[in-house]
């Protein structure tokens, strides 16, 4: 494989992604994958296809928190191209919570290209517990300036319940 063509294909997934998460539109997502995808994720499960990706990503990222959730840049990459595989790290990002501050958790995401601007496969490696004290986190500034809507401040409940 053309180490251009996997460049130019994950630039495209990069600019994809960064205008799903500006206008909500994630059943876009699901499109960047062939019909017979495999997409590996550690906490939710196994999905097999793009019409099992496409119902699990919108409901996960239109759901709180995903939905707090306002870019996925990512912090580095590899491209290999003999594997058609591209490893990288996606900086998950949470809205300000109305102090200004920065939060976000990073996972590592394995991408197998399949040709012609799709993926067949991807794989999101993380720690949940880091997720988990993110949005905990992320939660307790957001509650004290009231910008946490019911369903953040039912979560938060539960996150500092297993906390203590």
């Amino acid at each position: 494989m053309d180490r251009v063509e996997l460049q130019k294909a994950f630039e495209a997934y990069q600019e994809t992604v960064a205008e799903i998460a500006r206008t909500g539109d994630w059943d876009r997502f699901a499109e960047m994958f062939t019909e017979d995808a495999a997409y590996v994720e550690h906490a939710y499960g196994e999905f097999s296809g793009r019409e099992e990706i496409r119902p699990w990503i919108i409901r996960t990222m239109t759901t709180f928190p995903g939905n707090e959730m306002t870019g996925f840049p990512i912090a580095w990459s590899v491209l290999d191209p003999d594997q058609r595989r591209v490893v990288c790290e996606v900086r998950n990002l949470m809205r300000d919570p109305g102090d200004g501050s920065l939060h976000e958790a990073s996972n590592i995401t394995i991408l197998d290209y399949a040709g012609d601007g799709l993926w067949s496969r991807e794989e999101d490696v993380y720690n949940p517990q880091r997720f988990a004290d993110m949005v905990r986190d992320w939660g307790r500034v957001a509650r004290e300036h009231g910008t946490l809507d019911a369903a953040g401040l039912r979560m938060l409940s539960l996150l500092e319940g297993s906390a203590g």
